[in-house]
């Protein structure tokens, strides 16, 4: 294993001292060095357009979406995935994050679980995959054997591959049928890619999870009309996006959501439309779930 070669293992020149520097100036550094992030980002702005098609083609044709990456890349995709649930109301099969050596890995590293090429094609099996769903392979290095594995397996079987790592030329991007690069740079740290790297990472995650989105009808303007009411501060928020998207009174969001049996879009749809909550049921069945289209 060459790591001389790999842009997230160098050194960076600008804190060849770091041990030695006061915490402002450690502070000052990683900001600055942050600011590199988003621009890193722009230059796959292309790349990650095509894979939010491809997510989103997946959604519309009733497949999932599987983020699979082991160390600080699968906790990520674990991460995007599971906040997808009340933040779009998904069902929690329809966006899945995959670590490498399972749930006892997201708090502790599996010693070898990433370095077998077989055991991501074991995962996904057991995750129900098939040649409908889309996978996304996160590794900052790219070459985790892990993620290689789990996207030619994808590949053969017909899903849509795509990958996502912080090196030009990565290995597994030679698996993937869409290729992000995102290259930030070396490492205050060095090798330390839960840094720059996770940053990167965690940016375009957050962009392939909620332009899909979007793009299946989850979202009304800018407000998030599938969220799910399953805590005291959700709740509230649910009565104001749909005062919000109405410009109703509390009293009327409340009796609307009430009759909608807590559904936000069905709520929002009755008082635009001045229907009922069946009506809009069937209104929203016709247009995707756009809201938009209700009209």
């Amino acid at each position: 294993m060459d790591l001389d070669k790999l842009t997230t293992e160098k050194r960076n020149e600008k804190s060849m001292g770091l041990d030695e520097y006061s915490t402002r100036e450690i502070l000052q550094l990683m900001n600055a060095e942050d600011e590199v992030v988003p621009k890193a980002i722009a230059k796959n702005l292309a790349s990650i357009e095509s894979a939010t098609k491809k997510i989103i083609d997946t959604f519309n044709k009733g497949g999932k979406l599987f983020y699979i990456g082991a160390g600080t890349s699968g906790r990520l995709g674990i991460l995007d995935a599971v906040e997808c649930v009340p933040t779009f109301g998904t069902d929690p099969k329809m966006v899945q994050g995959i670590i490498a050596g399972g749930e006892t890995a997201m708090m502790k590293a599996v010693e070898g679980a990433e370095d077998d090429l077989q055991l991501a094609e074991k995962d996904l099996i057991g995750r129900g995959i098939t040649a409908k769903d889309t996978v996304v392979g996160i590794a900052a290095s790219g070459r985790t054997p892990y993620v290689i594995g789990g996207l030619r397996f994808a590949r053969n079987l017909g899903a849509n591959t795509v990958s996502l790592s912080c090196n030009r030329h990565a290995e597994i991007s030679k698996e993937a049928e869409i290729v992000i690069e995102v290259e930030v740079g070396a490492e205050i740290l060095t090798g330390s890619t839960r840094l720059k790297s996770g940053t990167a990472q965690k940016l375009v995650l957050n962009m392939l999870s909620t332009s899909a989105m979007i793009g299946i009808g989850k979202v009304y303007n800018n407000l998030m009309v599938d969220v799910q009411p399953s805590n005291e501060k959700l709740r509230v928020r649910a009565i104001r996006i749909i005062r919000q998207s109405t410009d109703c009174s509390e009293e009327i969001a409340q009796k609307a959501y009430k009759e909608a049996e807590l559904n936000v879009k069905v709520a929002i749809v009755m008082i635009l439309c001045s229907i009922s909550a069946e009506e809009a049921k069937k209104r929203l069945l016709a247009s995707h779930g756009f809201i938009k289209d209700t009209f």
